[in-house]
């Protein structure tokens, strides 16, 4: 099985996951009847369909061309210009910029389902767009309107791009050491002068202008991060009328050449007297730059969801064409899907994503209900959970889509490893798994001493008597699992609270706790598709099997975890 295998997108997991796994039409509830599962759904089936036929063919060509600095101009490969004007005309970046911001205003929970399938499809080209989401929800927050007008309006209707501009040579997590300064000008502009690296998307030619979001420091500036501001730096000059002029002072010095993701242009900008504009107020940059980041980080988690769904795919795809061996307990010619092993390792990797899957539009929903509902807590806390598990997760799930090729997954022509080698960066980008859990652990679990924890387990809870309540064998033993792993979250949770006053001993096992409760946020999600199942008149006996696996094969990763948690630091 070739590169070419067709991405084929999961629409039914989804009109699932919107009218049914929840027990309720959650888009409905949460746009006010605006838009229904069945709209939702259909939503999704024609993003899906434009990303298997447009973006979907570019993936490969992508990997292999890649972008290339020409004359100080990013090049992308043939037919990006074309994809990305397509996606711009067929309506998709207005329809998931919000309301507020003069786009459509999707759900977060449908923006999900579009999340995975634009990375599913090609995710070096995906990157472009959520770059562009986290600037647009960074201006609505913060920006003037005459900035909105200006430069948000371009960015929502999709003729401009957007990045975000943090890494230094010299400050990397540390953003208190970023030294790129903006001194005042008399019209009201600032000059930038400084470099960035790690500029996803950076520089390109499939749209008119790019808008960099940059964070510098002013004269005068109090020290460290408090002494930051943010500011809107365009690559090209912007008059007045909005007309494009020449370029701005910002100089692409290199592409990053990168194990993955070879069409996502990472690039070394140089600001040399650039003409800059401040968004929000003086010294309050990291209050814009995290709406931004926060935003990357959920789409992060659909980033992993899409590339795992589509490494599965394919691996799928061969298994069930290659015959190699006689299959235990089946007649002669069965090809290796059947094999134990092999089948271990796909239900492995497909509970996994649909645990991925449905976190996320679960995440989406609560932040769709959280100014109604009070949800904003909860949803607050799954961010760093839903970007750190889900990316970490996504490295095996693609592992072992190259394990089911055998040697041929090694070898680059079956494009599997392409996916390997994209999800290896999910992990660090956005924030390692270890900022992200230090958030978790810091400033969502010892801070409120455990409140918005139990909340979760609460609600498992309640899952766990839903599961109870049904006399089925695979719903009895998904109670039982879950509730063995909730009392085991449970006693991680207090084992952490407990390391308060030895703060070492809390943040070397955050790492772990946050695994914990991505695992376990993951059977839960489970547990409601058998509630769901069960309770539907034709129950898919896939998604039992699916739930069934993941309380065997992954739940009981809970109580090693836990164990590691109760140890604290060993040095």
């Amino acid at each position: 099985m070739a590169a070419d295998t067709p991405y084929v997108p999961p629409v039914s997991d989804y009109a699932f996951l919107y009218g049914e796994a929840f027990g309720l039409d959650l888009v409905a509830r949460s746009s006010g009847g605006e838009i229904t599962a069945e709209d939702a759904a259909e939503i999704v089936a024609g993003a899906g369909e434009f990303a298997a036929s447009v973006l979907a063919p570019l993936e490969a060509v992508g990997d292999q061309v890649g972008a290339q600095l020409v004359d100080g101009t990013v090049r992308l490969p043939e037919g990006f210009a074309e994809a990305y004007q397509a996606l711009v005309e067929s309506g998709w970046i207005t329809a998931e910029a919000p309301a507020s911001a003069g786009g459509d205003g999707l759900p977060e929970s449908v923006r999900a389902g579009l999340g995975e399938i634009w990375n599913a499809s090609n995710a070096a080209f995906a990157l472009c767009w959520l770059l562009t989401a986290g600037q647009i929800h960074a201006l609505d927050a913060v920006a003037s309107s005459e900035m909105r007008e200006k430069f948000l309006t371009k960015l929502v209707s999709g003729e401009w791009t957007g990045t975000m501009n943090l890494t230094e040579p010299d400050a990397g997590t540390d953003l208190g050491a970023i030294r790129t300064m903006a001194t005042p000008n008399d019209d009201g502009s600032w000059t930038i002068s400084g470099q960035k690296i790690f500029i996803t998307w950076g520089d390109h030619d499939i749209a008119e202008n790019i808008l960099h979001l940059v964070l510098a420091r002013t004269p005068g500036a109090p020290e460290g991060a408090k002494g930051l501001s943010l500011f809107v730096v365009p690559r090209n000059h912007v008059a007045d009328d909005g007309t494009v002029g020449e370029r701005n002072g910002v100089t692409t010095v290199a592409l990053e050449h990168k194990l993955g993701i070879h069409a996502s242009p990472t690039c070394v900008l140089a600001y040399e007297g650039a003409t800059g504009y401040l968004a929000g107020e003086l010294h309050g940059g990291l209050a814009g730059m995290f709406v931004m980041m926060n935003s990357a980080r959920a789409g992060m988690g659909f980033q992993a969801t899409g590339i795992s769904d589509r490494a599965y795919q394919q691996a799928l795809a061969y298994a069930e064409s290659r015959l190699q061996g006689p299959v235990i307990g089946r007649p002669a010619g069965t090809p290796i899907a059947q094999h134990p092993d092999v089948q271990r390792m796909l239900l492995s990797m497909s509970s996994r994503i649909f645990a991925m899957r449905a976190l996320g539009v679960f995440t989406g929903d609560l932040f769709d209900r959280a100014e109604a509902d009070g949800t904003g807590a909860l949803a607050e806390f799954f961010v760093p959970i839903l970007k750190g598990w889900a990316t970490e997760d996504a490295l095996l799930v693609t592992s072992d889509a190259i394990q089911v090729h055998g040697g041929m997954g090694f070898i680059e022509e079956t494009g599997v490893a392409q996916h390997y080698r994209d999800a290896r960066i999910m992990p660090i980008y956005e924030g390692t798994t270890a900022i992200q859990s230090n958030d978790l652990v810091g400033r969502k679990v010892i801070r409120d001493q455990g409140a918005t924890a139990e909340t979760l387990f609460v609600q498992i809870d309640e899952t766990i008597a839903h599961l109870r309540a049904l006399s089925h064998d695979v719903a009895q033993r998904m109670a039982d699992r879950l509730e063995r792993a909730v009392a085991a979250s449970r006693r991680a949770t207090a084992d952490l609270i407990g390391f308060a006053g030895s703060p070492r001993d809390a943040y070397a096992v955050s790492v772990p706790y946050l695994m914990l409760l991505g695992t376990l946020a993951g059977g839960w999600m489970h547990g409601f598709a058998v509630v769901a199942t069960l309770g539907s008149a034709d129950a898919d006996a896939a998604r039992l099997t699916s739930a069934d696996f993941y309380g065997a094969h992954h739940l009981p990763r809970v109580h090693a975890l836990a164990e590691t948690v109760a140890a604290g630091e060993i040095a």
